[in-house]
């Protein structure tokens, strides 16, 4: 598992390094998405979490989900076009549950894809995802995960 000052980059993920958003295939033709360590990281205690409704179809580049911390609130933008098929309730219920387990507990939304074949080779596989990561830290004057 890449580890990049400090934040776990787990290897069985794809990622979406621009917009700190991982991904995990699932057997049923869904895939699971969540924030990673270096948002988590970056963002501070997460105290509300807001989802796109089940059924809702989001477009790539728009949010799946809205996020809020102490010191910001924004979109978990998704990397292609899909529909809302679960929301993780308990992360709604107890948002920091994806600060002390953003790859498990703390996942955000499963969407279906409308092209996953197509969506995946936009997306770092976890064992390619180090150098990226290291130089979108770099940018973003983050020192890493505490």
């Amino acid at each position: 598992m890449p580890t990049v000052r400090g934040c776990q980059l787990p290897d069985e993920l794809l990622y979406d390094v621009e917009n700190n958003i991982w991904y995990r295939e699932n057997a049923d033709g869904t895939v699971t998405l969540g924030m990673t360590a270096v948002a988590a990281a970056m963002a501070g205690q997460l105290v509300a979490f807001t989802a796109k409704k089940v059924g809702r179809a989001v477009q790539a580049g728009k949010s799946c989900a809205t996020v809020e911390s102490g010191k910001w609130v924004g979109p978990a933008k998704i990397a292609f076009d899909a529909e809302v098929v679960e929301v993780n309730d308990a992360l709604t219920g107890t948002p920091k549950v994806a600060n002390a387990d953003p790859y498990g507990q703390g996942w955000m939304v499963k969407v279906r894809p409308t092209d996953w074949a197509a969506a995946k080779a936009g997306l770092v596989p976890g064992t390619a995802v180090a150098a990226p990561y290291d130089a979108k830290m770099t940018a973003d004057n983050f020192v890493g995960c505490a």
